[in-house]
């Protein structure tokens, strides 16, 4: 079936620098997606957007010119609750990918079994309105029940602006909860502001809520530096991310998001992505929880 592309949106960087960051061995890329190809695993009538293809043979060449080991594949929004093509990129990984699904209240339990068998270990809740129809919060609750035995956890995505109104719902939710991209705070404000001060007080409310420090490139308004320079990319991001590394340095997890659906303005090297890590977490234990015993303990707990 071909599909055309949201007119805007751009592709994903074929041609990414090499890191001069090295990663430590066993890292995880815990934020990642598949999108198709459409051909083969249709996007979903309701989607909000139809992004380009980006196979699972794209996502596993770029994970091993990085240098990471290990990914956990999103489900990303323009699939809907058809998970195959993140299931078929798991089955591909050789072990070496875990993934978080999107499933709809009513789901039968031997379709969570099914993909648990899959490699899923967890949901993804998202509440951005632009992306997707309002969700029914009794549905959502009966999925998190449904999901508590297995040991999954919910992944949450929400804009900044939204946190009060949902706080109360997520902290009732019986699973642990991990929160996309740092709740996307306005990075023009304070960081340690009240807005940015809300979201850690979830995350001090609970102590089973992680914190995925992830995306800068959507969250900057500085953007990456100029060609040649020596300040880190996206540096107004790094005070935010450095706080949330510095008080949970046990419950953060970072990821690419490739391949960056939705975004019109400039598209990242994934390699000057990887060398923003030891911005926000400078020091080599840091590192080690951020990029492996953290996302094993979660995503490889029988690893760990």
């Amino acid at each position: 079936m071909a599909f055309e592309k949201t007119p805007g949106w751009l592709d994903w960087y074929a041609g990414p620098s090499r890191p001069q960051f090295t990663l430590p061995a066993g890292a995880v890329d815990a934020h990642c997606h598949v999108f198709g190809p459409g051909e083969e695993f249709p996007f979903a009538p309701e989607r909000k957007y139809t992004p380009c293809d980006a196979s699972k043979n794209d996502l596993f060449v770029l994970r091993d010119r990085l240098g990471f080991s290990r990914n956990v594949i999103v489900q990303a929004t323009c699939h809907g609750a058809d998970n195959r093509a993140m299931l078929d990129a798991i089955a591909y990984s050789d072990g070496r990918a875990r993934g978080v699904a999107t499933v709809k209240p009513g789901t039968p339990n031997d379709e969570i079994a099914r993909l648990h068998a899959g490699g899923v270990r967890g949901v993804r809740f998202n509440f951005v309105k632009r992306l997707v129809d309002v969700l029914p919060r009794d549905g959502l609750r009966q999925v998190a029940e449904q999901i508590a035995p297995l040991g999954w956890h919910i992944v949450i995505y929400f804009e900044a602006e939204e946190l009060p109104e949902l706080r109360d719902f997520f902290l009732d939710l019986p699973v642990p909860l991990v929160v996309d991209h740092m709740g996307r705070p306005d990075v023009s404000l304070d960081p340690e502001g009240p807005q940015f001060e809300g979201f850690l007080d979830l995350m001090r409310a609970k102590p089973d809520v992680w914190c995925k420090v992830t995306c800068p490139e959507r969250l900057s308004r500085t953007g990456p530096p100029a060609l040649g320079g020596e300040q880190a990319a996206y540096r107004d991001v790094v005070p935010f991310a450095r706080r949330v590394v510095e008080e949970f340095p046990d419950r953060v997890l970072w990821g690419t998001d490739w391949p960056h659906p939705n975004l019109t303005d400039h598209m990242p090297d994934d390699g000057l992505l990887v060398d923003f890590i030891p911005h926000i977490a400078p020091t080599p234990a840091q590192q080690q929880a951020l990029l492996v015993d953290n996302p094993m303990r979660l995503y490889w707990p029988e690893e760990s």
